[in-house]
């Protein structure tokens, strides 16, 4: 993930089953809090979802509410075999419908993946 020292991370679908030790992690990173509510435009929405937590794109696309235009959102999603876990084909389909480019997943601890998930790049001239 990267993310830097001043740049301001939303949390969405936190719960008590995320990876404290990594959000940590990304506290130490960015050397600030995560934010809830966002008072201004974010760089980072970090977005915990389960398959239990509904539609993919439904939080994709809440998570732009408060994202930079040039902001990046991290899908957090469990690993294959962990509870919760989401198919592929639903979290490529669900960032497609959501009009959104979906990056590799990366692990991050033992329980969670991550896939950075950005806007589409400007039509070229």
């Amino acid at each position: 993930m990267a993310l830097d020292k001043g740049m301001v991370v939303q949390e969405l679908g936190w719960d008590s089953d995320v990876d404290e030790d990594l959000r940590n992690d990304i506290m130490d990173a960015v050397d600030d809090d995560l934010v809830e509510e966002a008072l201004e435009a974010v760089d980072a929405v970090l977005l915990w979802w389960r398959e239990e937590d509904g539609d993919v794109a439904d939080g994709l696309v809440d998570s732009l509410t408060d994202l930079s235009k040039a902001g990046v959102i991290w899908l957090m999603t469990p690993k294959v075999g962990r509870p919760g876990h989401i198919p592929a084909s639903d979290v490529a389909e669900g960032t497609a419908t959501a009009g959104l480019v979906l990056g590799a997943p990366v692990d991050l601890s033992a329980q969670w993946q991550a896939q950075k998930v950005v806007r589409p790049k400007g039509a070229r001239r």
